[in-house]
């Protein structure tokens, strides 16, 4: 009976693995492996049976879901359906009942520990020259995701206090940390809008051990705060963050490295946070030296004409001011990649009832993200490019297109159809546009409804005339 189940759930991981070009011979083809899924279950305690949603199934069904421009679980059930047909195998019910609670019983570490593990097994096998100085530079941003309004969702993540009650929605509050690299998602908390300790800076230390000796955390003004920096430092991990609004920089003082560029003592604060520990606290240096660089901007049309960067990174002749503020600006990666998860992905507005679907949701759209962030490494390297400079639609697009085709495939077929998707992907390039500058405005008008002030079902009996 074991070896029935785990030769079926090799078949699906293998159909599943051709979806995302993971076919042998092709560089980071072990990114998602059926023994990683098969670790997952076992660390979540899941054992697998005979039923038609196993935990390959499943994840298959997840991914095609979030992937989907309709994002509807009876689409996906209908494609497990079509390819079962097609398979000679069973057909299953077309309703969505059993597929809902096969998802609602896997655990989330499942998914959590999936797309670690994606990230983690791309950057191993990265080549060293898309390294920044050879270093892995990790971006973390934060962001918001909206969801239904359901008194499940309310409860875990409550709408912002500005929204009256029955006509707003549950927002929740996230932050990701992604490689400059490869641009894989490589972790991820979330926590509600708002209240105490729920911020970025909490969500930030949640993922300490995300950070190793060598890497350079940069970030936007928000997470630059004391204690997070010399956490860091003690982790041996550099940062390289823009100044927070409530510090100021005076040139005039400290080490001068060169014009707008020198070193000061930034002094531990006296008391001691209510989120850290006392033994903690003290275990902290008094003094933090911090490198304080001011870039100009004189590019018409950016918002910033000037912007503060500090960092860790002190050597003036290793780590040139230039190349510092030109490290810095590629932080906006991080919001590009947000936007592909968001907007290209469709996560920016979640379709569960209840969180832990919320947040299962969350984790596979990461997934899915890293999977194709994978496809896009191998053409990078298959036809000399660097990731950042391949689109993410057009891989998601060209994807979309040929996975019937990849599932599909003979063994004989699969290389070759694998170099078509490559070759396919590696000529999107995102288009070379420096200084570029637009208006944040909108052209198209929306249509004119009026907006909703007040609880659908009040506002219907007033429709209706009842009282």
């Amino acid at each position: 009976m074991r070896h029935c189940i785990e030769r079926s759930r090799s078949h699906q991981m293998k159909f599943l693995r051709n979806q995302f070009v993971q076919a042998k011979g092709l560089p980071f083809s072990e990114v998602l492996s059926a023994a990683m899924v098969v670790q997952a279950l076992q660390a979540a305690g899941v054992e697998e049976d005979e039923r038609i949603y196993t935990s390959a199934v499943l994840l298959w069904m997840f991914l095609s879901q979030v992937l989907s421009a309709d994002g509807s679980c009876r689409e996906v059930v209908a494609r497990l359906l079509a390819s079962r047909a097609a398979e000679g195998e069973k057909p299953c019910s077309a309703r969505t009942g059993a597929y809902c609670q096969a998802r609602a019983r896997m655990p989330e570490q499942v998914f959590a520990e999936c797309l670690r593990h994606t990230a983690r097994r791309l950057e191993e096998q990265a080549p060293a020259a898309w390294r920044w100085k050879g270093r892995d530079v990790k971006i973390a941003d934060g962001t918001t995701c909206s969801m239904p309004d359901t008194p499940a969702n309310q409860a875990a993540y409550p709408q912002p206090s500005s929204q009256q009650p029955g006509v707003g929605f549950p927002l929740l509050r996230l932050l990701a940390v992604f490689s400059l690299a490869t641009g894989a998602l490589r972790d991820l908390r979330f926590c509600r809008y708002a209240g105490k300790y729920q911020s970025e800076l909490g969500l930030l230390r949640e993922i300490w051990d995300l950070f190793a000796p060598g890497d350079i955390v940069m970030s936007d003004r928000y997470l630059c705060s004391w204690f997070e920096i010399a956490m860091l430092c003690q982790r041996n991990s550099d940062v390289v963050m823009r100044l927070h609004q409530r510090r100021d920089a005076d040139f005039r003082r400290g080490d001068r490295l060169g014009r707008n560029d020198h070193v000061v003592k930034w002094v531990k604060p006296a008391q001691c946070p209510a989120w850290m520990d006392e033994a903690t606290y003290t275990a902290l240096p008094d003094e933090l030296p911090m490198r304080e660089i001011r870039v100009r901007i004189s590019q018409p049309g950016f918002r910033t004409e000037e912007v503060l960067v500090v960092t860790t990174l002190l050597d003036e002749e290793l780590y040139p001011a230039d190349e510092i503020a030109a490290l810095y600006r590629a932080r906006w990666n991080a919001e590009l990649d947000l936007r592909s998860l968001k907007d290209t992905m469709h996560m920016d507005v979640l379709r569960g009832k209840k969180p832990d679907i919320v947040r299962k949701e969350i984790w596979v759209h990461g997934l899915a993200y890293n999977l194709i962030r994978t496809v896009i490494a191998q053409a990078a390297q298959r036809y000399g490019l660097v990731p950042r400079r391949i689109s993410f639609k057009g891989a998601l697009q060209t994807l979309r297109e040929f996975q019937p085709h990849l599932a599909g495939a003979s063994r004989q077929d699969l290389p070759q159809m694998c170099e078509r998707v490559l070759h396919a992907i590696a000529t999107h390039h995102v288009g070379n546009r420096p200084n570029r500058y637009e208006p944040r405005v909108k052209k198209r008008r929306p249509k004119q409804y009026p907006l909703l002030t007040q609880p659908r079902d009040q506002a219907r009996i007033a429709l209706c005339g009842k009282t």
